[in-house]
């Protein structure tokens, strides 16, 4: 029985080394994004990103927790328009701030979560017109400190955020094609 527990801890203590040896090696910094063709200009499209109330009537995050609390500051939209969130675990604590809107072709903003794991990211919305349309960018990008890199080694984390960013990207789209 002593041989079996020992076996199964040097086991343990093996798989723990690897996960944390290839987790160090992930990269120091991610991007995951989603794009979407939406049969709308970038004039019509731009106003449903920059401002944070009309924002959130799409963004799939608001949808995950509907007795989220939130609360708006600064103006409604524009660079300095923010919303702060607490929600349950699948949506976390902390604030969506606009940061430089560049109407009608970008909205970048600031993500800082707060829980469950605090972290500081750029959300960048790019708009470039395509035919008729406008091809719509959602892209995350930001720092991978160690303990996240060792969750994006377990998690598929582009595909966890991809799957909320194609909802999203999608109801924009119902938005912004309604007549």
């Amino acid at each position: 029985m002593a041989k079996i527990l020992i076996t199964l801890g040097v086991l343990l203590v093996l798989a723990l080394g690897t996960l944390l040896a290839v987790a160090a090696r992930k990269p120091d910094t991610f991007r995951f994004e989603r794009s979407i063709t939406i049969a709308a200009s970038p004039e019509k499209i731009h106003p449903l990103i920059n401002d944070l109330q009309r924002f959130n009537s799409w963004n799939p995050y608001n949808k995950k927790d509907p007795a989220m609390k939130t609360a708006y500051r600064g103006p409604q939209a524009g660079p300095g328009a923010a919303y702060d969130f607490d929600g349950n675990g699948n949506v976390g604590k902390g604030t969506i701030s606009i940061i430089e809107p560049s109407a009608p072709n970008t909205v970048s903003m600031k993500l800082d979560m707060l829980a469950p794991m605090e972290g500081h990211n750029l959300i960048d919305f790019t708009l470039r017109p395509q035919g008729s349309g406008t091809q719509v960018t959602w892209a995350m990008h930001g720092p991978t400190p160690f303990l996240a890199k060792v969750m994006h080694t377990i998690f598929d984390m582009d595909k966890m955020l991809g799957t909320d960013f194609e909802a999203g990207l999608a109801d924009l789209k119902t938005l912004a094609e309604r007549a």
